[in-house]
């Protein structure tokens, strides 16, 4: 995990998940790249693309740069490298697009807690990123003060579809020097035995060499909210979730459990794509 991407729209939000980059790349010496994606009105993109100039383009380039670079020389930033670009493309295919040219291994995007949605980053286009990105998406709701993340939650089925995104997970803990609580939430439409939820869970977390762990099964009335109330009952600073990347009729009748998350928890959420 050496070079992360914070998009941008110079919102609160935005900077939010910047300081937490900052944090991470300070502690494993990373590279992070600040983007931010200008949507133009068709007849700009005529001009962008006809190879024409108009002053309208010109003025969004120079006073977003600006800006840029202003966020370059704040405090938090001394030390890491940080590489802003200016991209003309819609925010989230703009935000893919990007990773698979810089080979990025960390997205970090700043959204509101569980208030509406308004900025372009965030909201509908966080959702299709946490969904969507084949690397790992930390969505920070807040001001993240000192960022010290003690208590990781990874909420799971622990089946072995999992097993390839969890060292994604395990490599993150690591980085803190966290403790991993993993929890199977059980429900009335998910029900396993205890015993059943232990094998599973025993047998999964044998594949890894994992220091600071425990295991956990939690009754509630669906799983998102067992994640939620789980969370609370531990303290914890980080929700951890692995998710399919549905699309279409498949992703409309089976839902999200990482978007509906991401936009109802206030704790910072991690998503791995399966």
């Amino acid at each position: 995990m050496k070079r992360i991407l914070v998009p941008t729209d110079f919102s609160e939000h935005a900077e939010n998940a910047l300081k937490a980059a900052a944090i991470i790349a300070k502690k494993n010496k990373c590279e992070i790249f600040l983007l931010h994606l200008l949507e133009l009105p068709n007849q700009m993109n005529d001009a962008m693309t006809s190879g024409g100039s108009i002053p309208e383009v010109m003025l969004f380039i120079k006073k977003a740069n600006e800006k840029l670079q202003k966020i370059k020389e704040q405090p938090y930033l001394n030390g890491i490298s940080v590489n802003a670009s200016v991209q003309f493309e819609r925010a989230f295919n703009g935000i893919l697009s990007f990773n698979k040219k810089n080979k990025i291994d960390l997205i970090i995007m700043g959204s509101h807690g569980t208030s509406g949605i308004e900025e372009v980053l965030i909201g509908s286009n966080t959702e299709k990123v946490v969904r969507l990105s084949d690397i790992p998406v930390l969505v920070i709701k807040k001001d993240v003060g000192e960022l010290n993340f003690k208590n990781i939650v990874f909420a799971s089925d622990f089946s072995k579809e999992i097993r390839k995104p969890f060292k994604k997970m395990v490599e993150f803990v690591e980085i803190f020097d966290a403790n991993l609580f993993l929890v199977m939430i059980c429900t009335p439409n998910s029900f396993k035995t205890t015993l059943n939820a232990e094998k599973t869970m025993k047998d999964f977390i044998e594949n890894y060499d994992i220091k600071n762990y425990s295991l956990h099964i939690f009754n509630d009335t669906n799983i998102e909210n067992g994640i939620t109330n789980f969370s609370k009952t531990i303290d914890a600073d980080l929700i951890g979730l692995c998710t399919h990347g549905r699309t279409g009729l498949a992703h409309f009748f089976n839902g999200s459990i990482s978007e509906d998350l991401v936009n109802h928890t206030t704790k910072p959420v991690i998503t791995f794509k399966i």
